[in-house]
């Protein structure tokens, strides 16, 4: 078999550690009565998924968000409510992107997310350090931005096809089961950890072929 080169990194749940109840409390404040209903774990639907699949922009959805809470909510709202599903971005999976990296490895976001979220992440807030998550990888493919979302194989296509390599070359790792089965399909090299747990040393399994 052909050498791993490039890991594609999913965000929430690998990277950082997602809090799906405290996002659901988060909506509730604001209004989302049903807000267990409306938001999935892993793959959302209605406004929350026409926003992470890049149907609707960020100022329709809190329009819409708005129309459900029954008040006007304000932007700064939303990115509260989203940000919610940020538990921790422990340092020891930034300090593994950095470890990985310095090893030759081209390091890959591939992440079904929205500007809300992205707020945090693209901001020096993100690592406590004054580094956003750029910091730390060579390249970003986000669901909202490329209007499609995992576990729909075009979207592994897209980075496929724009990264310029092959399946074989490369180790997909996210927490969801649905979307690691998609990229196996077409032929990339998968791990799936649960949400929160420590990859840092188990991936090497992986890359040791």
């Amino acid at each position: 078999m052909t050498k791993v080169k490039n890991i594609v990194f999913d965000l929430g749940g690998v990277i950082m550690t997602l809090d799906h109840p405290k996002a659901v409390r988060r909506f509730k404040e604001l209004g989302i009565k049903d807000a267990e209903q409306r938001l999935h774990p892993y793959t959302q639907t209605g406004i929350f998924g026409d926003l992470e699949a890049g149907k609707i922009t960020d100022e329709e959805f809190r329009k819409g968000l708005s129309e459900l809470a029954g008040r006007e909510i304000s932007y700064q709202e939303c990115c509260y409510a989203w940000q919610g599903y940020v538990r921790e971005v422990p340092q020891r999976n930034l300090d593994a992107l950095v470890r990985l990296h310095n090893e030759g490895y081209r390091i890959i976001l591939l992440s079904n997310t929205n500007p809300f979220m992205m707020e945090f992440i693209l901001s020096d807030r993100f690592d406590g350090k004054g580094h956003s998550l750029a910091h730390y990888v060579d390249a970003m493919y986000l669901s909202y931005r490329l209007k499609v979302m995992k576990p729909d194989e075009t979207f592994f296509r897209r980075v496929l096809m724009s990264e310029q390599i092959i399946p074989a070359d490369t180790l997909f790792v996210d927490d969801g089961p649905r979307n690691v089965a998609a990229a196996s399909q077409i032929g990339i090299r998968t791990y799936c950890p649960e949400n929160g747990a420590d990859w840092t040393e188990e991936i090497y399994k992986y890359l040791e072929y």
